[in-house]
């Protein structure tokens, strides 16, 4: 039998391990590290299994699942989870918030409205009884779903066991289930390198994790669940509006939308959804629209419910993100390192707020893997700045004259033969420089704003100066006279010394940006400057065998691999040598050790959208001048980044008093760290 002291401790291990979830999970504020939380949990699972009969079902150690089960059993749900009506545009909206004025007898009045991001995931029911989860159901139809509990335990953002006072005897939480974005990703990565079927969206998989019999399957997805309701509660009272009950259920455990907010009047509500429709491609989770409750919940009961949805509530619906639509034929471009990728032409299809006519296939294990054929109808994919992208095909719909892709086998524009490397899913033209596409893409990305920056010099006139034989590589770009670029369409006197002039200006560059603009292999931003502090010099760098290339942060036998067979082409190099003897030029760097880079030891956060790079860039830099770059704010953090669209953690950081930088003073800031972008 465990002595009081053994259960003093279990029970102290969970209460400690639950905070740390409940700060980790739910507040996005993680107080220690992984390693700390592991020894907890572990010390946790050693002393239940010594000790058996200190199991609770609520444990922190109960989440991984057990033997599968053989059938879903139904659930009815104590109060029906009714749908919500839909406003597709802000009169629909407005036409709403009249009708809600005029049913409350005050049609002068404003009202008041809790507005929440709509998660596009899976709405599900949470049963606590005297504090401990129950029972986890789905929707269903509304008056009946599914039970998931087995499923629901394994989620870490699902409390096992709601914490705080005056929690009622009986209390129903509704929410959504949902799978992140970076979680999807990964997820279809795997399965894709285990060669298993992929899922179209976060949502799709999010669905198809809670239906698993085995709930050790779900334990192994990254899914989440914020909350957005409540349904039956008995024993215990709610605040009196739906905002303040929110709060309630953030105290108790539950994760709620950070986004929410509270306006009064219909324009309020439009500006919201406008706000959030900017921001949505920045968010770490898909959204489908934005839902406006009628906030007080003794108004709410006045306007009572219509057929199957509340007279209270309505979804603003963001212009649809998956839209069918007719796969007419597939064309093949080369890029410039060779890979030749397949392009859906499409019949015109409104996406994502924009017309579409073109999609990306990736690459001939796609097209099998979708099973597409020319003629298909297929479901397209656009999500703010991402290509377009075809995920699945409608095959019931497939016509009778549909006829499959054929990959070519010489190049479309230069007829050289195609290579697939081995373990590689890209086939490439073999042509290098002798094929004009190759040409074209490699001196478009020479002169791109992030390497060179040659203004000017755009996609057209690229074109133009190699079909009129006026350049074969990048270096040629510099022996341009005026007299030859006048002789080009639309190239007058004035934009030919003008671009003469840029290319001037772009031969002062940085040895990062030089490495950039030669296009290597798998050589992007970040790496060409982590390979320009490691080296400091373009001779050291040129010379530097496999060992010293994979000493350098993000390099690995790949890249290093890509690097060496650049410096050990004679071509390349020739092409190399011949920009240095055009003038090209740049500072070499001291090589500093990681504890004597500008920011080493400090600790920034990146949020909201910034124009002049990616976030993902901006973590990088920060990474490569020593800074370590968080999820969160805390009190600890040094600076935070904050774009446009930058919430939570833009308000966390001021309540704490963090230093805040908007991109204009961040560039700045590494200008003055010598880094120019």
């Amino acid at each position: 039998m465990p002595s009081a002291d053994i259960e003093l401790e279990v029970e102290s291990l969970r209460s400690q391990l639950e905070a740390w979830n409940y700060q980790y999970y739910v507040l996005d504020t993680p107080s220690v590290p992984d390693a700390e939380y592991d020894r907890l949990m572990r010390r946790l699972q050693e002393l239940e299994q010594q000790y058996p009969e200190l199991v609770r079902p609520d444990s922190p150690t109960q989440r991984v699942g057990g033997e599968p089960q053989s059938e879903f059993s139904q659930v009815t749900h104590e109060v029906p989870m009714l749908s919500l009506d839909n406003a597709f545009d802000g009169a629909e909206l407005r036409d709403f918030d009249r009708r809600v004025r005029e049913r409350l007898g005050n049609p002068e009045a404003e009202v008041e409205y809790a507005c929440e991001p709509k998660l596009d995931g899976i709405a599900v029911s949470l049963l606590y009884r005297d504090g401990v989860l129950e029972r986890g159901a789905t929707r269903g139809d509304g008056y009946s779903g599914e039970d998931i509990t087995h499923n629901v335990r394994t989620i870490p953002s699902i409390p096992l066991r709601l914490q705080g006072e005056h929690i009622p005897g009986v209390l129903e939480v509704r929410g959504e289930i949902y799978m992140p974005r970076s979680g999807f990703e990964s997820l279809n990565q795997r399965a894709r390198e285990a060669g298993e079927k992929t899922f179209v969206n976060p949502r799709n998989a999010a669905a198809g994790s809670l239906r698993q019999l085995d709930a050790r399957v779900t334990a192994q997805r990254p899914l989440e669940m914020c909350c957005y309701s409540v349904g039956q509660v008995e024993r215990g009272e709610l605040p009196v509006t739906h905002t303040q009950v929110l709060d309630r259920l953030l105290q108790w455990g539950l994760r709620t939308n950070p986004e929410s907010a509270v306006v009064v009047g219909a324009e309020a509500c439009e500006a919201y959804y406008e706000a959030l429709a900017v921001k949505r491609d920045q968010l770490p989770y898909d959204i489908d629209g934005i839902v406006f409750k009628v906030n007080d919940l003794a108004l709410q009961q006045r306007l009572g419910f219509v057929s199957r949805a509340p007279r209270w509530a309505i979804a603003r619906k963001f212009p649809a993100q998956e839209e069918m639509t007719r796969l007419l034929d597939v064309e093949f471009q080369v890029g410039r390192t060779g890979a030749i990728t397949p392009v859906a032409r499409l019949e015109p299809v409104f996406v994502g707020g924009v017309t579409v006519s073109n999609a990306t296939l990736h690459n001939s294990d796609e097209i099998q893997r979708l099973g597409v054929q020319v003629g298909d109808t297929v479901i397209v994919r656009r999500a703010g700045d991402v290509i377009p992208q075809v995920v699945s095909v409608v095959s019931e719909r497939r016509p009778d004259d549909a006829r499959p892709v054929a990959f070519p086998d010489r190049c479309p524009v230069c007829d050289s033969p195609v290579e697939r490397e081995e373990g590689e899913a890209v086939v490439r033209c073999m042509g290098g420089l002798v094929c004009a596409a190759q040409q074209k893409a490699a001196i478009k990305h020479f002169a791109s704003r992030r390497a060179m920056d040659i203004e000017g010099l755009g996609d057209k006139l690229v074109e133009q100066l190699v079909d009129e034989g006026l350049v074969e590589n990048v270096a040629g770009l510099y022996t341009l006279t005026r007299e030859q670029l006048q002789g080009l369409e639309r190239m007058g006197e004035k934009s030919a010394d003008n671009l003469l002039a840029a290319l001037e200006v772009s031969k002062q560059t940085s040895l990062a940006r030089f490495i950039f603009a030669l296009g290597i292999r798998e050589v992007g931003e970040a790496t060409a400057l982590n390979l320009a502090r490691h080296f400091g010099n373009w001779e050291t760098l040129a010379a530097a065998g496999d060992e010293q290339l994979l000493a350098v942060d993000d390099v690995g036998p790949v890249v290093a691999d890509h690097l060496r067979q650049f410096f050990d082409s004679a071509s390349s190099m020739q092409v190399v040598e011949q920009l240095r003897r055009a003038g090209v030029n740049w500072p070499d760097l001291e090589v500093a050790p990681p504890e004597q880079l500008p920011l080493a030891g400090q600790i920034w956060v990146v949020t909201g959208k910034l124009e002049a790079m990616g976030r993902n860039e901006a973590k990088q830099l920060l990474q490569d001048l020593g800074a370590k770059v968080a999820g969160s704010v805390s009190s600890r953090t040094s600076c935070v980044v904050a774009g446009p669209g930058a919430g939570s953690k833009l308000g966390k950081a001021t309540e704490l008093g963090v230093e805040v930088l908007d991109e204009s003073a961040f560039l700045q800031r590494l200008a003055a760290l010598g880094i120019e972008l």
